[in-house]
């Protein structure tokens, strides 16, 4: 390693490295003072503006600091004390931690140790099969993610003030960490152009997918953004949403301190259903809700679905800067069109009313297309140890690369908008 890479340490658990240190590096310019659980109302009321008069101040929203929920020592914090994300889970943390000349944190990433390849969305069992039969040990392998979100953001997290070669120094020890351990690779996914560039010159190889994310280019309100949408498609909302709510279903909206227990034992319940059905077994548990209350909770967004007082459905959503992020849903109770009411309808018309430029909505689904939500390229980047498996892989990305961009291209010709939004 460099004199600089020297200087890099790596953590078992966030509970390693005070908050402060972690989120001058993840989120800079966002009060990391408060201690682990403080109540957060001023990021709430300063996200909104004065979008309750239909206006957000313009100086204001452009001063405000760039934050991304997930990437937070809070977050992965509550993951790991949950025992979440932990080393019995298969999630070992293997944090990267570059210090400065004074010893003080400039740089970060989040990373871990794995043993499978659940709760990543950025699927590699085909490759662990091929390189496992033909002789090779793929796991351990490292992953350098958010667990078990499938968001896009910064992994090499570094202060402002850093080096400018603090990123680059933090790929080549990811490379370094992964000969260490005996690791058969490095996976960094859901990457923002910038990181990817920084671990492609590093050497790992660059992979596509693509996600369906709502842009609001500056609407007034929902029925804005109706007015720029096909006649036909403006009409199947409105009657989704006018049947998605027939029989006296209504929407509860709650964040902040109006989220109790009693909440969350109502979305636990939604989402351990969903959980059982789509992956056999949750990957979070009921202590990760109630430790993100206490930690975050003015960064939650829940949605309800309730007939009379009882909660039937809902969906949970974390609130960043510059995006509402769709996270995890669940009903008791099937309901027509409640599903695209509950998670996409009704997050579009929240992220509108407080001046959100996005919404993102996870992983897959084209149905999201018609709803307004448009095909986004997400990107990831992998290092892989073996010289021949990496040259079959490399092969297998381009194949894949080109695949992937074609059917981009398709899908965003077919997008529900009769012209271009209005310019924001």
């Amino acid at each position: 390693m460099s004199a600089s890479a020297a200087r890099l340490t790596v953590l078992s658990s966030l509970g390693e490295i005070e908050r402060e240190a972690w989120d001058a590096c993840a989120n800079p310019g966002w009060n990391s003072k408060a201690p682990f659980g403080a109540d957060t109302s001023l990021f709430f009321n300063g996200l909104r503006g004065n979008a309750d008069s239909g206006t957000e101040d313009a100086e204001l929203a452009s001063e405000r600091p760039a934050y991304n929920p997930f990437i937070s020592h809070d977050f992965l914090r509550c993951l790991e004390e949950a025992g979440s994300a932990v080393g019995r889970t298969g999630w070992q943390g293997r944090h990267l931690v570059l210090d400065d000349a004074e010893g003080r944190p400039e740089a970060v990433v989040p990373c871990y140790q794995k043993t499978h390849s659940m709760g990543e969305y950025v699927f590699d069992h085909g490759w662990a099969d091929a390189f496992e039969r033909a002789g090779g040990r793929y796991y351990p392998k490292l992953q350098v993610s958010v667990p078990f979100t499938p968001v896009t953001g910064r992994r090499l997290l570094v202060r402002p003030d850093a080096d400018a070669s603090a990123k680059a120094t933090l790929a080549a020890g990811l490379g370094e960490l992964c000969r260490r351990i005996g690791a058969s690779s490095v996976h960094a996914t859901f990457l923002e152009d910038d990181d990817a560039a920084i671990l492609g010159g590093a050497g790992f190889l660059p992979r596509v997918d693509q996600q369906f994310q709502f842009d609001n280019p500056g609407y007034r309100d929902f029925q804005d953004f109706l007015d720029a949408l096909s006649s036909g498609k403006r009409k199947t909302i409105r009657r989704e949403r006018r049947d998605a709510l027939a029989g006296g279903l209504e929407v509860e909206i709650l964040t902040g301190k109006a989220i109790d227990e009693a909440a969350w034992d109502a979305f636990f319940a939604f989402y351990t259903d969903t959980g059982a059905r789509k992956w056999g077994r949750p990957y979070l548990n009921r202590r990760f809700f109630s430790l993100l209350g206490e930690a975050m909770a003015d960064r939650v967004l829940l949605i309800f679905a309730k007939r009379g007082s009882e909660r039937i459905a809902g969906a949970l959503n974390l609130i960043g800067s510059d995006a509402l992020y769709g996270r995890y849903w669940g009903t008791l109770e099937e309901v027509p069109f409640l599903h695209f009411e509950i998670c996409y309808h009704q997050a579009v018309e929240w992220a509108i009313a407080h001046g959100l430029p996005r919404v993102e909505a996870g992983a897959q689904g084209e149905h999201k297309l018609a709803r307004g939500y448009r095909p986004v390229i997400t990107r990831s980047a992998h290092w892989i140890a073996d010289r021949n498996f990496r040259t079959a892989v490399a092969d297998y990305l381009r194949r894949e690369r080109a695949a992937v961009e074609a059917e981009h291209e398709i899908l965003d010709e077919h997008t529900p908008f009769k012209a271009e939004p209005p310019a924001r």
